[in-house]
């Protein structure tokens, strides 16, 4: 156990850096009770990364708090979006959104994505298009799909250029998310 904010891990594994990640979930509150709005987003959140240490935090624990900070800091940006703006017009922003996310999804199975560069690791195809699938049938018929799903997915990997960029497809799937989260 730690005097901080989450579960450590042994002294021989590896965990997030509990200095780390104790001074951005301090920073992350206030920005949250008192900071300017806007002054963090979820898309903010979800691209934190913190050092690996020995004894470090608990990284599923760790995971787990940033995806309910981020879905918070979603939730206050929408809620302050149909303050100033109105939910019809909350509603044509995640349409616009959904629509940015459409050309990729109507691409052909084994083509959305490029091939990641030099010797670069990829994720498997098969494993990144099911997912697309899945999103083109939240979208057009309203299959059930929740962003945690999307965000919590794997993809098996691949090498070389039959492979997905990991970068493109992480980007891609985490503005789904933000639109997944705009809805739920």
């Amino acid at each position: 156990m730690s005097d901080g904010m989450f579960r450590t891990v042994s002294s021989v594994r590896r965990g997030y850096d509990p200095d780390e990640v104790d001074e951005f979930f301090s920073h992350a509150r206030s920005m949250y009770e008192q900071g300017p709005a806007g002054g963090l987003s979820g898309k903010d959140v979800r691209r934190v990364s913190f050092s690996m240490i020995r004894g470090g935090y608990v990284t599923a624990a760790v995971d787990a708090a940033l995806d309910r900070l981020e879905a918070a800091f979603v939730a206050r940006s929408r809620a302050d979006f149909v303050a100033q703006r109105g939910q019809e017009a909350w509603l044509a922003h995640l349409g616009e959104q959904a629509r940015t996310l459409y050309g990729r999804l109507g691409r052909p199975d084994g083509d959305r994505f490029a091939p990641p560069e030099g010797r670069q690791p990829g994720y498997e195809p098969a494993d990144v298009d099911e997912l697309c699938h899945r999103l083109v049938a939240y979208f057009d018929t309203g299959a059930p799909l929740t962003a945690a799903e999307v965000r919590n997915a794997t993809f098996r990997s691949r090498s070389g250029k039959s492979g997905y960029d990991e970068a493109s497809v992480d980007a891609f799937f985490g503005r789904a998310v933000e639109v997944l989260l705009g809805v739920e």
